[in-house]
């Protein structure tokens, strides 16, 4: 079993999304008890990652003070995959742990489980489910799968789920720890209470 410490790991966290439900405004900016989204993110994966990078496609100033800002080179919103692509061609570490910026309920144990399964399979690919289905924008990825992720793309697919069972995803249990995966879409969702 290999081990993988943060050095091994760039962190990219998904705010290049269109927010279409939130009527425009840009997800990870949004505040949630006066705290910007995405900073409920960057706080927990700052003690488990090298180095963070930012996948924005607008607002790209006001996200530099969570990470590195990287923008997709695809046009029209290209999903998340773009992102990831974009995130994987910064990264030197061997491993990318990809997490949404509008998740404020992500903890430290679900990192470290990706990592876990990582280390006792010695998979490409990590993603957590929530034992129904998997939620493909939280998972732990090889690099070397940056080729592979660039031809997909240039073929023109875009389902990040479709790459990952491509490539063999081991799903992760989280069934006992579903809140981590609550994630805000619509203005309605911002009246959670304390």
């Amino acid at each position: 079993m290999r081990s993988i410490d943060k050095s091994n790991i760039t962190a990219v966290i998904l705010a290049g999304g269109q927010s279409s439900r939130m009527n425009g405004e840009d997800k990870g900016l949004i505040l949630l008890k006066n705290k910007p989204l995405i900073s409920y993110v960057v706080d927990v994966v700052v003690k488990k990652v090298a180095s963070i990078l930012v996948s924005a496609n607008r607002n790209i100033d006001l996200y530099q003070e969570f990470g590195k800002v990287i923008t997709d080179e695809l046009s029209d919103f290209q999903g998340p995959l773009a992102g990831i692509s974009a995130a994987m061609d910064k990264s030197s570490t061997k491993y990318l742990l990809v997490l949404p910026c509008d998740g404020p309920f992500i903890n430290s144990e679900l990192i470290d489980r990706l990592v876990l399964e990582m280390e006792r399979n010695n998979g490409k690919i990590c993603v957590a489910s929530d034992g129904d289905r998997m939620h493909p924008t939280f998972a732990l990825i090889n690099t070397d799968l940056k080729n592979d992720l660039s031809k997909f793309l240039d073929d023109g697919n875009r389902k990040l789920g479709l790459w990952f069972r491509n490539n063999n995803a081991i799903e992760v249990d989280f069934s006992d720890q579903i809140d981590v995966f609550i994630n805000l879409n619509s203005p309605e969702d911002f009246k959670i209470s304390d």
